[in-house]
């Protein structure tokens, strides 16, 4: 479905032209004049509340009303009070008032669905008709009841109304503009509503929700591309139980430490354009995870594709044990009755199974990849993957092949090189399915900001290499947010982190040039952090932080 603005609303103005060509040339430029302007500002403004105030206060300007109110027809056929005034009064409710307004919405239908045609307002959107009343006080055909008590209240008179459907280009009507007391601009009295207000009221009505209609429209769209964005990141996030909440908790922490650096940084600032494409950027940041097998982002072992191989191993040491209690068992029967032969049979079967104990237990160890892998122990493994077993055809194979050789002997974690390129490679994708898009002009940007969180200061971070120079700010932010939430969140290979020791090991990076030490200053001088913490780490993460300690951190 493709969704068009509505047309320019100048047109609607021509409606009235006979109305007019009747009206003196004085009267008749400042009228127009007046759409025009009121036209400029519908399309300029962006709040909906403040939006609506000037609809109403231009529509009693045009007409010359002391009083009016604006309704909004709602999605179950009510009339929602928008905005009230009441100059003679100092009356205002709703709008940019800070005054809520009490009243209940006027409902279309009564409960057996037959149409309420008795208050004005409903009238007005049931026929799709301009009422004007000369006299309410005198008027029989409408229920003035709500009206006459509020006059009692403030002493007030209510006395000509008239009321205006608001139709936009498709002839909808989606609201209700109700104007009182017309007032004659030379003595002063409240007179009936002339034709010329009738014909004015409808042209800046048709015009205001038309300008209404195309709000809505593209506050729809921003909600519906917004509710996509985060659907793709949730979606990201329930590929796996460990990185489940990174793409949902990355932006929270992105806008907090952009938001402090716009207030720190004269070289940053922040319109309320930027920080949107900011945000988008942060929501879309790891979209190219959509391509990275599970497996492998899940990898909690050294030897862990769909399963972990560390069973199979298990299984073929099993064999070696088995193996090992056959040749114990026959070099018995061959030493007997030869005592010393026996024993020495026996200490060469528990040294192999100790051996074989002592092998399997640490080729568990290391296949956690929780800690770096010393030299000695990478050659360990290779003297284990030299021994032999027999598989069940009787044919003999190593004790560890080449790639679970490969796997175990990872220095650093639980991923190979080969796997960590595939890792790696989300960024070249982000970017890549990002730069697909047709985003509008504010958003160019996004594919660039998005692709850059895992650049670093010293040009070594990927996927381009970019050196400081070539690496915004907006990534740089990024980069803090996305280290943060992986250190104090659960991985495959490691635990969460406590608060404390996430902003030493930030303190780190920043001396080693992998962060933008600015920002990194600003996050633990202004405590930028502590809003997540709060809100994201359990408590016994949430420990004392000494900034003291914090490695190059400067005040």
């Amino acid at each position: 479905m493709i969704v068009e603005p509505a047309s320019p609303v100048i047109p609607h103005i021509g409606q009235g032209l006979e109305g007019f060509m009747k009206m003196n040339k004085k009267k008749m430029l400042k009228c127009i004049n007046d759409l025009n302007e009121l036209g400029i500002a519908l399309s300029r403004d962006k709040d909906m509340p403040h939006l609506l105030e000037l609809i109403l206060i231009k529509a009693k300007e045009l007409t010359c009303a002391d009083a009016g109110t604006l309704f909004m027809v709602t999605d179950d056929n009510r009339l929602r009070f928008e905005v009230m005034r009441t100059d003679s009064l100092n009356f205002a409710m709703g709008g940019t008032s800070g005054e809520p307004i009490p009243f209940e919405a006027l409902p279309l239908y009564d409960v057996q669905g037959n149409p309420n045609l008795k208050h004005v307002a409903a009238n007005t959107v049931l026929s799709g008709k301009t009422i004007n009343i000369p006299d309410a006080y005198s008027a029989t055909t409408f229920d003035f009841s709500g009206t006459r008590a509020f006059d009692a209240k403030t002493g007030y008179r209510s006395t000509s109304f008239l009321t205006v459907p608001m139709k936009n280009h498709e002839n909808k009507i989606i609201g209700v503009l109700e104007l009182i007391n017309a007032t004659d601009p030379d003595s002063h009295m409240t007179i009936p509503f002339s034709e010329d207000d009738e014909m004015l009221a409808e042209s800046l009505a048709s015009q205001a929700a038309v300008a209404l209609t195309n709000k809505q429209l593209l506050d729809e769209m921003k909600h519906l591309f917004e509710s996509l964005i985060k659907l793709i990141a949730t979606a990201i996030d329930a590929k796996s139980p460990y990185t489940g909440g990174h793409c949902n908790r990355v932006p929270v922490l992105t806008m907090l430490l952009a938001m402090a650096a716009d207030k720190q940084l004269e070289h940053f600032t922040l319109d309320e354009q930027s920080r949107y494409e900011l945000e988008i950027a942060a929501w879309l940041h790891d979209c190219g995870k959509v391509t990275t097998p599970e497996y492998i982002v899940d990898k909690a072992t050294k030897l862990e594709t769909i399963f972990d191989r560390i069973h199979i191993i298990d299984g073929r040491f099993a064999l070696l044990r088995r193996e090992a209690e056959l040749k114990y068992e026959f070099a018995r029967k061959q030493a007997t009755p030869d005592e010393s032969a026996i024993a020495a049979a026996e200490n060469i079967f528990h040294q192999t199974i100790q051996q074989l104990e002592d092998d399997r237990a640490f080729l568990h160890h290391i296949n956690t990849g929780g800690e770096f892998m010393q030299e000695e122990d990478q050659q360990r493994v290779r003297q284990i993957a030299l021994q032999t077993c027999r598989d069940a055809n009787g044919e003999i194979i190593p004790l560890l092949n080449s790639d679970e050789v490969e796997n175990l002997t990872i220095a650093k974690g639980t991923l190979t090189s080969s796997e960590r390129e595939v890792i790696n490679n989300h960024a070249v994708m982000t970017i890549k399915m990002l730069e697909e898009l047709p985003f509008p002009e504010y958003l160019k940007k996004v594919p660039e900001f998005a692709g850059g969180h895992h650049e670093r200061m010293d040009g070594k971070g990927y996927p381009k290499g970019l050196s400081a120079d070539q690496l915004p700010m907006q990534a740089r932010i990024m980069a803090i947010a996305d280290i943060f939430e992986a250190l104090t969140g659960n991985r495959p290979y490691k635990k969460a982190m406590t608060l404390s020791t996430a902003l030493k090991v930030l303190g780190y990076m920043k001396l080693d040039n992998h962060i933008d030490p600015e920002l990194f200053d600003i996050f633990i001088r202004d405590k930028v952090y502590e809003e997540y913490v709060q809100k994201y780490l359990k408590p016994e993460q949430i420990d004392h932080v000494d900034e003291s300690n914090i490695p190059g951190f400067q005040q």
